[in-house]
Formats: structure tokens, C-alpha cells, sequence
């Protein structure tokens, strides 16, 4: 396969399009600004508060150019941030030595994001700096969770569902249909892939779903080939 046939992956993709990176670079800049702006204002511009927190930018690479990862969706970008936040603040109150506050809280949130099924890797920021709390921080408690943090991440998310409604791709993602697939010698069934899946010891940046698709599609093509 040539080198501009080849799959778009994080790692290599082209500048403009629907897969581009321009387009997700112009998404996520417009979405910070006017994340920034509206908590700013919600906030009256209270300077004991971020009111927008740095995890936020890592949030917008996520939605904005892999809108189709398991980490963008928007349960994953709230719940993720809400969670980890909270581990932070309890740890940060538990724990007077810091270093031991901020080791915990990034632990116990990747657990927590992982068993409500809200893993966002830009949470692990996001625990760090209510482990690490300011004096400021630390006095807001709770209600650090709603502003900025509740406010941050349903801003992201809306601008991300915007956004990407613009420019032709599904935010929140939905997984390509799976079509039917007659009984054949070379079908691969879906047990098959769980059972791959399993045995490998990584995390791919893809859904089982569109994997499910993927494969489908290329017996599609191979009983086709065989059939003309």
C-alpha cells in the first residue's frame, strides 16, 4: 500500500480534510476560546480560581482531531474529569505530604475512571491539580467541581459536537453498522476478535465495534474478489 493510501493514525495525518489536522487544530483553538471566555465571565474573573484548567487543552486534542477514540466521548471527558478531580481533593485532604497526595490520586482515579467506564487520559492532569491544591482550591472543595470543572468540560464537549457536525464526522462517535455476513470458510466471528483481543497485552486506540466494521468490510471485498 502506497504512503497516501495508507490509513490516517495519530501519528500520520494529512493537513487538510475531513481526517485532517488543520481542521481539528481551527475546532480546538475556537473551543478554548470560548471556554475560556464564557468561564471567565460564569466566574466574574476571580482571580483565587483558574477558570480554565490546563487538563482542558489536552481534552480538545482528544475531541477535536481523534473525535472517534474511546477517550473523546463525552462520558469519558465529564466523567473523567469529575472523578479525577474528586480523588484529588479527597487525597489532598487525607494526605499532608504531597508527593504521596499526587502519586495517590492519579492512581486511584485511573481505577475509578476504568470501573465507571470514563477513562480520559487528560483526567490524570486533572488529579494532580486538586491533589496539589492551592490554598484557594483547596477552600472552594466541591464547588470546584462544578466551576470550572463541570463548566470546562460541557463547554469542550458542546463545542465538540458543533463542531464536528460542520465538518461531517459523528460527535458523540457511532460505530460503523456492521452488516450481515453469510456463513463462509473464511468468516471471522465476532468471538474471534474478543478472543484476540484478550490475549493482547495493549490498548488500542479504536472501539471493538469499529473493528467489528473494519473486518467485515475487508471480507466483504475478499468474497467479492473471489466471486468476480
Amino acid at each position: 500500500m502506497s504512503a497516501e493510501h495508507a490509513a490516517a493514525t495519530p501519528a500520520r495525518m494529512p493537513m487538510i480534510g475531513r481526517i485532517g489536522w488543520l481542521p481539528g487544530a481551527l475546532g480546538a483553538g475556537l473551543a478554548i476560546l470560548l471556554t475560556g471566555w464564557i468561564s471567565h465571565q460564569l466566574l466574574h474573573g476571580d482571580p483565587a480560581l483558574p477558570w480554565l484548567v490546563a487538563p482542558m487543552g489536552a481534552s480538545a486534542v482528544l475531541i477535536f482531531v481523534l473525535p472517534a477514540s474511546p477517550l473523546s466521548q463525552p462520558w469519558p471527558v465529564l466523567g473523567g474529569h469529575l472523578l479525577a478531580a474528586a480523588v484529588g481533593l479527597v487525597c489532598h485532604v487525607l494526605l499532608p505530604v504531597p508527593w504521596l497526595a499526587a502519586a495517590l490520586a492519579v492512581g486511584l482515579a485511573i481505577a475509578g475512571m476504568s470501573m465507571a467506564r470514563c477513562l480520559h487520559a487528560p483526567a490524570g492532569g486533572t488529579a494532580l491539580l486538586t491533589a496539589l491544591a492551592s490554598q484557594q482550591i483547596a477552600a472552594s472543595s466541591w464547588h470546584f467541581l462544578v466551576m470550572p470543572i463541570a463548566l470546562n468540560a460541557l463547554l469542550l464537549i458542546a463545542g465538540g459536537w458543533g463542531w464536528h457536525r460542520l465538518s461531517g464526522h459523528s460527535y458523540p462517535h457511532h460505530a460503523a453498522a456492521v452488516p450481515a455476513v453469510p456463513n463462509w470458510s473464511g468468516h471471522i466471528d465476532d468471538a474471534d476478535l474478543d478472543a484476540v483481543l484478550e490475549e493482547w497485552d495493549e490498548v488500542l486506540d479504536v472501539s471493538r465495534d469499529d473493528l467489528l466494521a473494519l473486518i467485515h468490510a475487508v471480507e466483504g471485498r475478499v468474497r467479492a474478489r473471489k466471486l468476480s
